[in-house]
């Protein structure tokens, strides 16, 4: 009889160890999928989104985006070394003497809509001395869809969406909609949530702190030229 008792305890305590064994691998999976999830949504924050279809922006087009538009080895390998360009200017004089009428059909570095000189607008392709006058005419502008009401007067929506392409209006960092951070360039769901995250910023330091965590510093400038701190 006591043989078998010690034989019951003995496979009950085999049953608890096998239990507890799997319940501690279950928990390092759990581990590392949470690991590996957290690595993930990192990435996530770090890529920019792609511009939007039809006008590459200069500052995210891949290599190869480059190429199939035509353009020179030189001018590819000048203009993925020379990124972030934190002007349309720069990279106007990077471009020489192309034919820029067409060339800026297809790729662009977006205008500041508030301080952008009235003439720089005509670089927009479409755009001339009447329409250059209009943007200007509604400074300062405090959001993307101020931008659609005004000029919305003047064209339709097919075209108010193609200057879009062409133009941004900078976000106070502290009280900006998710909706017109996301309106950025290059600014996507998971990067206008760490803009979010980290209100209130009270110094510029502080948004380059907290931003470079999840993108590079040619990165963190061309992102740097979208934002501002009220006085």
């Amino acid at each position: 009889m006591r043989n078998f008792t010690k034989l019951i305890l003995g496979c009950a305590l085999l049953s608890i160890s096998m239990i507890a064994c799997k319940q501690a691998k279950e928990g390092e999976k759990a581990g590392e999928a949470a690991t590996e999830q957290s690595e993930a949504q990192a990435e996530e924050a770090a890529a920019p989104e792609k511009a939007t279809a039809g006008v590459l922006n200069a500052n995210l087009a891949t290599e190869e985006e480059l190429n199939a538009m035509g353009l020179s080895s030189d001018v590819v390998t000048q203009i993925l070394e020379k990124r972030p360009f934190l002007s349309m200017n720069d990279f106007d004089v990077l471009m020489g003497d192309a034919n820029k009428e067409e060339l800026y059909k297809q790729i662009f570095v977006p205008f500041n809509l508030n301080t952008t000189a009235e003439a720089d607008f005509k670089m927009i392709p479409g755009v001339g001395d009447r329409m250059a006058h209009e943007f200007e005419e509604y400074r300062p502008y405090t959001s993307i869809q101020q931008f659609r009401r005004e000029i919305g007067k003047y064209v339709d929506e097919d075209e108010v969406a193609r200057y879009e392409n062409y133009v941004f209006v900078p976000v106070e960092l502290n009280t900006a909609s998710e909706e017109d951070i996301k309106a950025l360039p290059g600014v996507g769901d998971r990067m206008a949530h760490e803009f979010e995250e980290y209100r209130p910023y009270s110094s510029m330091e502080q948004f380059r702190k907290e931003i470079g965590k999840y993108v590079d510093d040619k990165e963190l400038a061309r992102l740097e030229r979208f934002v501002y701190l009220k006085d």
